[in-house]
Order: structure tokens, then sequence, then C-alpha cells
């Protein structure tokens, strides 16, 4: 099992959303989330004064998939995120070494 995290611009949500959906997920995690990196802040103006945030707005989303899924995840994430600009985000795969349905108490695979 692995742990697929994607950070997203917000606008690309419905878009990542629908795809994943399409591709079998029947469960994810989103969570907004504020961070930077290479895109840094953009000028952006509030009541007549020029700021430049240091940290943007992003969506985070974690989907637990079994180990043959993930390519086809991974491909649908990217391919609905991706705007061709800067910022558009990253995917991190994460080994996931046991999952546990607490209203069942099912282990494994079967929990996802």
């Amino acid at each position: 099992m692995k742990l697929v995290t994607a950070i997203i611009k917000p606008a690309r949500l419905d878009a990542v959303k629908t795809a994943v959906l399409a591709a079998g997920v029947e469960g994810a995690t989103v969570t907004d989330v504020r961070g930077f990196g290479r895109q840094k802040g953009k000028k952006e103006v509030y009541r007549g004064t020029v700021y430049e945030p240091d940290l943007l707005q992003k969506i985070r989303i974690e989907i637990a998939v079994e180990d043959a899924d993930v390519e086809q995840v991974v491909e649908a994430i990217r391919a609905a995120a991706r705007s061709g600009e800067i910022g558009d985000g990253k995917i991190f795969i994460t080994p996931l070494d046991d999952v546990l349905r607490i209203r069942t108490g099912e282990r494994g695979t079967t929990a996802l």
C-alpha cells in the first residue's frame, strides 16, 4: 500500500477530484494548507496597499491506494492539476505499512 499526497492549486481541486474518482479512488482527505516553494509569493493589492505574501494557499490531498493502483492515481492527479505554470504543485508517494478501519477492525488492503 502507498499513501499518495498531492499539493495542488485550489482552483484545480474539482478537476482533480473528478479525475481520481474516475480512476477508482473511493476516498480521500482534503485539507486547506499554506506553503511556499519556487513560486514564492505573488504581489497582491489589499485596500490600496501592495504586499507580497510569503505563504500561498494550496490544497493537500491524501489518498491511500493499493500498490497496483498507484501509477493510475498519480497520473490522474498530474493530468488534472497541471496548468503548465509555476506553482502547479507536487505529488509525494510514501509507503503505507498498515491501515485499520475503526468501525469494523479490518486491516490492510481490505480496510481501504
